[in-house]
């Protein structure tokens, strides 16, 4: 399981007051999300790197990844 989200990541449950960790664990803790992401630097579900953005896939192996 990724513990690292890239800086860039964002989904509508970080506008309620919580971290990154929280937002993006479900219930019980587990990692998954059931809701929409998108790249703050593109401002689409799109990354810079013309990928799919999703919290799995925005990783170290990508060239936009901050963490």
């Amino acid at each position: 399981m990724n513990n690292t989200f890239c800086k860039h990541l964002r989904t509508k449950k970080m506008f309620i007051g919580m971290t990154a960790e929280e937002a993006f664990a479900d219930k019980d803790g587990e990692h998954k999300l059931e809701g929409c992401c998108w790249c703050n630097l593109t401002q689409t579900v799109v990354g810079v790197d013309d990928r799919p953005v999703h919290k799995d896939s925005c990783n170290a192996s990508r060239p936009c990844f901050e963490e």
